[in-house]
């Protein structure tokens, strides 16, 4: 069995596997994420152990290792994924998150308290009176409200998911 059918796992088509990775990778593209990482993601993603190798990845996706170090950089930025060594090895593992959209999503809070913070030093330099300080007043607002929907929608999903796929 070649290592490419190994890593789409038992009983699955290589091809098949490869044209579900690029199609979500585009996805992802078309939503803004850059297009390696978002190969990558979309490869260790649909792999069954969530771990691959740089070597792996550069099989899969037949890229250079300099182009998947890359992209596992940005992603680990992004909380996407974890970088693991291999017992015995100095080989690392790169391993998609299980709930690695609840935390992309929840870790976002860190920007947008960023965010928030330089959006009120614009409303009082700017001005709260002003056009463009209201401007900034609203958009504040307006991610004040989004941080605190998202709080309460990721309680909701750790209780809904619970109760779909049982507690961890």
């Amino acid at each position: 069995m070649t290592e490419a059918a190994e890593q789409a796992g038992p009983g699955r088509d290589p091809e098949a596997v490869s044209r579900f990775v690029e199609g979500f990778a585009a996805q992802l593209v078309e939503a803004g994420m850059q297009r390696m990482p978002s190969r990558v993601f979309a490869a260790l993603l649909a792999s069954d152990s969530g771990s691959l190798t740089s070597a792996e990845l550069g099989e899969q996706l037949r890229v250079s290792p300099a182009a998947v170090s890359g992209a596992v950089r940005y992603l680990a930025q992004q909380h996407m994924v974890a970088r693991e060594r291999e017992p015995g090895s100095r080989r690392e593992r790169y391993r998609v998150h299980s709930d690695q959209w609840y935390e992309a999503l929840t870790n976002r809070e860190t920007v947008l308290k960023r965010w928030e913070a330089a959006l009120r030093e614009g409303v009082a330099s700017l001005g709260a009176d002003t056009p463009a300080g209201r401007r900034m007043a609203e958009t504040l607002a307006f991610f004040e409200f989004v941080e605190e929907e998202i709080v309460t929608m990721m309680e909701r999903w750790r209780v809904h998911r619970e109760a779909v796929f049982g507690p961890r």
